[in-house]
């Protein structure tokens, strides 16, 4: 069974800081372990079938075969297919392939850009997997999955009908490396189907793991010819797509471009025709055929207008699916461009500068860290916030007055694991330059802050895409960025990057903890009311002959007392006050005793007063917006993450929570702080064997 969500974010936090995950060191998919499983395979000689993606049905998903295709389908092995196969054939090229029945342009388009870069591909593309030597059936791909690298295992079952592949297929045969990969992300995405439309830039993220910029061409930048000429040069990977018709279907035009569809930038060069310069783009239709017939198309009589050489380096007549237009035409009938590199140093032609790189994830949850756009003012301070500090201008860096400094990417992680059923949500973000009178603040900026300070920068609109970028100067200074859903109360996970020319310093600005600054509020003391010998003459009532109350005896006294006309969802459960008593329960006999009793009897009454002076909107729940205001109360200061754990755990799906519930997450919370203390340096738990950590936790 699959440890909890909660630990094994803490394991991935963990190994995140151990350097897992990272481009040197991936972490593996579905924890399959390449180098085991051939191991295992070599000395078992057996050939892999992997039980994570199985070569059947499941794996294409559902609607990209009709039923009598998909009952036609058999997985076969390359040597199955060929009498010969290899992994690659004189080469990795663009050419090698083109597209099956699946409508994964935007995937292949990116693979034809991927191929231009051999550092890169290497890095997806392990290119020492063979058919022969040490062959087992067994292969692996390597992708960035929304914040790390992820080495992926496959075994090379393929689906065929009639001996054909259905999906992509190489030009070659006897080559396999496409059809494999290919398969690798099908496993990454779900399904096959689950790679049925999408844009490249989330592939060519996937294969940098780096920096995505998407230029909007209705409303392009008057530099856009310098910029794609400076990232052509660079490291980075192009991709564009036109606009969709008025189907869905890929309908090819009188031009020949196709509707709805991707495309590879694959080349840039100027050329003088007639005594003037011209900016042509070169472009890929990863359908491997299918070309533009329009100006400096192949046989475009314009090719006759520039010089020999122009002529025989650039032209090439034949339908592979690649031809030159001007950058005009590119414009024009194209909607947008992708540019994903590791590093936007192309964007002010500066390779000197190394532009610094902070990751940060979190997540909104509906009722606390959810608070929609800025238009809600009442609940946008409620959002994560990330505080920035900017220092000077890198030493290596230009010091350009209008230069731009910063770039900050807010990305959206999936809650499943099957692409398709993946809702994205509208996002965007908002900065704010920190004034005067909150440069000593700690802790969340209240409402106040916003209603008083307007935005420096922010994402010129909320999109529902999977992300969301913009590009910007900021002075030397403090900020505080804000990352949020347009609507409030929506749930998800995003990654927040920020890349800086700036020496910049980042703190996630929830409030938290902080080892270093341990000291916490005070807590609001309660007057319990009555001594304690009138508490303890009410708990003899219900213990036993030993004076003593278990957790049905507790039940009955805390419902029929304390919580007397205030129950909302019909009091303590059996199963709250079995965790009361052992939370409570110093000598372990799964009973209290008067004085643990009245020790509990104090806690409740305290956290009942704080319970009703925190529920401004008197409906006897509170709201989880409310919660954050009664965990204050309480003296503590937590995280947004924290918060939503509480959230999620103990409150109602109508994102309320009852008396019951909040005396229950507060003791609870306190008794598990208290248990820290005692075990640990203030900072760590040391040394706390198995044993040990099973019967704190089993009881407790």
């Amino acid at each position: 069974m699959p440890a909890p969500g909660v630990c094994m974010n803490i394991v991935n936090a963990r190994h995140a800081k151990d350097g897992r995950g990272t481009r040197n060191n991936p972490e593996h998919f579905l924890n399959q372990d390449f180098v085991q499983l051939k191991q295992y395979c070599l000395i078992k000689q057996v050939r892999y079938i992997d039980d994570m993606f199985p070569p059947d049905r499941r794996s294409i998903g559902q609607g990209v075969l009709s039923p009598s295709d998909l009952k036609r389908v058999v997985w076969l092995r390359p040597g199955k297919i060929v009498p010969n196969p290899f992994f690659e054939v004189d080469g990795v090229s663009r050419f090698d392939f083109g597209q099956g029945v699946v409508g994964d342009c935007w995937f292949l388009a990116s693979i034809g850009a991927l191929t231009f870069q051999t550092d890169i591909l290497q890095q997806v593309v392990p290119l020492d997997q063979r058919f022969d030597k040490d062959y087992c059936g067994l292969f692996h791909f390597r992708f960035w999955r929304f914040g790390r690298w992820v080495d992926v295992v496959i075994d090379d079952k393929l689906p065929t009908i009639d001996g054909r592949l259905i999906f992509v297929n190489s030009k070659d045969p006897t080559e396999f490396w496409p059809a494999l990969l290919e398969k690798a992300y099908a496993k990454v995405c779900g399904s096959y189907s689950d790679m049925n439309a999408g844009t490249p830039s989330e592939a060519l993220s996937d294969f940098t793991g780096g920096v995505h910029m998407c230029i909007n061409l209705a409303e392009p930048p008057q530099n856009l010819w310098e910029l794609m000429f400076r990232a052509g040069k660079s490291t980075a990977l192009m991709g564009c797509g036109t606009p969709q018709g008025e189907t869905s279907a890929n309908t090819v035009l009188p031009n020949g471009l196709v509707q709805g569809h991707a495309y590879t930038v694959t080349g840039l060069k100027q050329v003088m025709s007639r005594g003037q310069m011209v900016n042509l783009v070169r472009l890929w239709n990863p359908w491997g055929r299918g070309e533009w017939n329009g100006d400096w198309s192949d046989r475009s009589p314009l090719w006759q207008t520039v010089s020999p050489e122009d002529h025989e380096m650039c032209l090439s007549v034949a339908d592979d699916g690649e031809f030159w237009m001007t950058l005009e035409n590119f414009s024009k009938f194209y909607s947008d461009l992708d540019i994903c590199c590791l590093c936007p140093d192309f964007l002010d032609g500066s390779s000197s500068c190394h532009w610094k790189t902070s990751y940060h994830e979190g997540r909104w949850v509906a009722g606390t860290t959810a608070g929609g756009c800025i238009n809600n003012l009442d609940s946008f301070w409620t959002n994560p916030q990330y505080r920035v500090r900017i220092e000077g201008l890198l030493s290596e860096c230009s010091s350009g007055q209008d230069e731009k400094n910063m770039l900050v990417s807010l990305m959206q992680k999936p809650d499943k694991r099957n692409r398709r059923l993946v809702k994205s949500l509208h996002i965007g973000f908002s900065v704010f330059e920190v004034t005067e009178e909150y440069k000593a603040h700690r802790g969340k900026f209240p409402a106040s802050f916003f209603s008083r300070n307007k935005a420096v920068a922010q994402t010129k609109t909320y999109m529902n895409a999977r992300e969301v970028m913009e590009f910007f100067l900021l002075k030397p200074g403090e900020y505080l960025i804000v990352p949020s859903t347009f609507n409030p109360n929506e749930t998800a996970s995003f990654i927040l990057t920020i890349l800086s020319k700036a020496e910049t310093h980042i703190h996630e600005n929830s409030g938290g903890h902080n080892h270093e600054h341990k000291k916490t509020e005070e807590p609001i003391h309660i007057k319990n009311g009555g001594d304690d010998e009138k508490k303890r003459v009410m708990f003899r009532q219900y213990s036993d002959e030993y004076e003593e109350v278990d957790a049905e005896q507790l039940q009955r006294l805390l419902n029929e007392n304390i919580l007397q006309g205030h129950l909302k969802s019909g009091g303590f459960s059996l199963d709250a006050c079995r965790s009361m008593v052992a939370l409570m329960d110093t000598s372990i006999t799964g009973k209290l005793n008067s004085e643990e009793f009245v020790r509990l009897w104090k806690k409740v009454v305290t956290y009942k007063d704080i319970f009703f002076r925190t529920d401004v909107s008197q409906t006897v729940t509170l709201s989880l917006s409310e919660l954050r205001n009664a965990i204050m109360a309480l003296g503590k200061r937590i995280s947004d993450d924290m918060l939503n754990l509480m959230a999620l755990r103990y409150g109602a799906s109508s994102g309320h929570m009852t008396l019951e519930s909040f005396i229950s997450l507060a003791l609870r919370f306190d008794c598990m702080n208290q248990i820290f203390n005692q075990l640990s340096d203030g900072v760590h738990i040391k040394n706390l064997g198995e044993s040990e950590w099973m019967y704190l936790a089993m009881y407790t």
